[in-house]
Formats: C-alpha cells, sequence, structure tokens
C-alpha cells in the first residue's frame, strides 16, 4: 500500500491568502482540486471555496486550504506555492507526482 502525504502549503501562499482576505473583506480558503482534462491529461482547478465535510484542510497564518479526498493521492506530497514572476502572479503546484506538464502550468500527466 502506498503511503499519501498530504501536500505542503507555503508561508508566501498562507501570506497571500490573507492578503486576498484584506482586499475582498471575507475569507474563503484556497481549494486546489485535481480533474480530468487539460492538454496533458489532468488539470489543476484552484479556485476560492468553502470547506466540504470530507475535505482534508490546511491551515496556516489564519487561512485554509482545502483538498478533497479523491484529489488527494494526485496531491500526495505536493508543494502549494504563490509565485510573482513577469507574467503574472499565481498560486503554483509543484507536483512530485506529475511525469510531465505543458507549458500552461495547469495541466500535467501521471
Amino acid at each position: 500500500m502506498t503511503l499519501t502525504l498530504p501536500p505542503h502549503v507555503t508561508d508566501r501562499a498562507f501570506a497571500r491568502l490573507a492578503e486576498i482576505a484584506e482586499l475582498t473583506g471575507e475569507t474563503k480558503a484556497l481549494r486546489v482540486a485535481v480533474e480530468g482534462g487539460g492538454c496533458s491529461g489532468f488539470q489543476y482547478d484552484i479556485k476560492l471555496d468553502d470547506p466540504a465535510a470530507d475535505d482534508l484542510v490546511l491551515e496556516g497564518a489564519g487561512q485554509k486550504v482545502l483538498v478533497d479526498r479523491v484529489s488527494l493521492p494526485f496531491l500526495s506530497n505536493a508543494v502549494i506555492d504563490f509565485t510573482e514572476e513577469l507574467i503574472g502572479a499565481r498560486f503554483v503546484i509543484e507536483n512530485p507526482n506529475a511525469s510531465s506538464s505543458c507549458g500552461c502550468g495547469t495541466s500535467f500527466s501521471i
């Protein structure tokens, strides 16, 4: 049986969630999910959401990141981060389970 380790959320990602909550005036959690599709077979769905009963909830700096039980094996030991680059600022996933990914950064294969 393979051990599923939860993803790690960086301090930078939690800090950005806190900034979003301050700007919008509402505290929503960041949901990170994996869905079929995209140009490499799977794609990340990253959005602000409310927790569901069966979510894994990762907490830091007063903020929450949610991963549903179906997505959890695909995100085992992944790193959820926030990056600011010339092309824009976004949440990113560094996933050791992905054998390849495409240039968009939201699609991968296993």
